[in-house]
């Protein structure tokens, strides 16, 4: 398996953990329809899977950054950039 497929699937895999962790904190709250201790509770662990949620989406844009060679990007200047983006547009993978 490639760093491309890591890179997508840690992105998807935190974009659902995000979804996940917001549906979880509304129903409760549409259930309680009051903010108590259940709900405080739920927000603690909504909070701790957005991180893991954020981190898994960030890890995945690196993989994919990796991945496409886009870190010569970050040291490139002018005229060099733009030719390199150019080929990396109309060159074939």
């Amino acid at each position: 398996m490639s760093i491309l497929f890591w890179g997508l699937t840690l992105g998807l895999a935190g974009k659902i953990l995000l979804a996940i962790g917001i549906l979880k904190v509304h129903v409760v709250m549409a259930r309680e329809r009051s903010i108590d201790e259940k709900v405080i509770h739920s927000f603690h662990s909504e909070k701790i899977l957005t991180v893991v949620a954020v981190l898994c989406i960030v890890l995945g844009y690196v993989l994919e950054v990796y991945f496409y060679h886009g870190t010569h990007f970050l040291t490139c200047s002018g005229a060099e950039c733009a030719a390199a983006a150019v080929s990396a547009t109309i060159a074939p993978r």
